[in-house]
């Protein structure tokens, strides 16, 4: 079959400069100049016949025509670089997970051998972020979320439910009990950035949503926050069962019965070109599994 098919040169420049939302960063991206780049989209709009982006002084905005072309070209670029991928792998596939950094410490990697074990043929290759998934070019075969959000371009399913309560080390226990929620008063709480509303929604969940804490510590990293409580800083809340082996391993203990207060939880993302791919459906089937979802 005979395609008409716009200069591949000129598709790779308009989409870097379409995601990126400027001709100098998509230059700087695809290693060319910034005229190089404008001669590439001036081609690829006389190929068409048609404006992808409006010139507003130095500015660059997507047309109507450019963000219609834009999710379409990606997915295109997306299979391509998949099944390259595979192509030149040989009988090894490279599997990256993208994971929040608190999920990947204290929930993934204990657990991730045993997935391995299913797929011994498999590059698993680990990043940690918790940095908003866009409909962008995806630099991951799967990534692992809080919450359950539409990522436009993306599949996704929660997995994972979280509770919270108060944690904090032995020896700071022993040092201030902590018999009941008023005794948090005697206490640092200690929180984080990416949990910013967690101990509002938990006092308030305990019936004390005035109480008063001795000090606040905050964290830009959740991660950061429980190894602050480890070292025996202040009270933090858990995110169990991300917390469950800090727990087991008797460096934090939870010693209020409750209440266990239902948070945001953890859900699978794909993007849509690998929705089929045997190799996701299975990690997307095996965390299902290891959550309890």
């Amino acid at each position: 079959m005979n395609r008409r098919l716009p200069p591949l040169n000129a598709l790779r420049a308009f989409e870097a400069a379409a995601r990126c939302g400027s001709f100098s960063a998509a230059a700087e991206q695809l290693h060319v100049t910034h005229g190089a780049i404008s001669r590439q989209i001036k081609q690829l709009e006389e190929w068409l016949g048609l404006a992808l982006f409006d010139r507003v002084g130095k500015r660059v905005l997507l047309t109507d025509n450019g963000r219609q072309y834009l999710p379409v070209l990606q997915t295109a670029f997306d299979s391509i670089a998949t099944a390259t991928e595979r192509l030149t792998q040989g009988r090894t596939r490279q599997f990256r997970i993208n994971a929040t950094p608190t999920l990947a410490m204290h929930w993934l990697l204990p657990r991730l051998t045993r997935f391995q074990l299913r797929h011994p043929g498999v590059e698993l290759r680990l990043a940690t972020s918790d940095t908003i998934i866009h409909d962008q070019h995806a630099d991951f075969d799967i990534a692992l979320r809080r919450g359950h959000d539409h990522w436009h371009g993306f599949v996704s399913h929660p997995f994972l439910t979280e509770h919270e309560q108060p944690l904090l080390s032995p020896a700071l226990l022993a040092d201030k009990p902590l018999a009941t929620v008023a005794d948090l008063a005697r206490h640092t709480l200690l929180h984080s950035e990416t949990r910013p509303v967690s101990w509002e929604r938990w006092l308030a969940a305990a019936g004390s949503p005035a109480l008063q804490a001795a000090a606040h510590q905050h964290f830009d990293h959740y991660y950061l926050a429980l190894q602050a409580a480890v070292d025996g800083l202040g009270v933090a809340l858990s995110a169990q069962p991300v917390t469950d082996a800090l727990i087991a391993s008797g460096k934090l203990v939870a010693p209020l019965d409750g209440p266990r207060v239902k948070a945001r939880g953890y859900s699978w993302v794909l993007p849509l070109t690998l929705a089929e791919d045997p190799l996701c459906a299975d990690f997307c089937a095996w965390l299902e599994e290891e959550g309890g979802n």
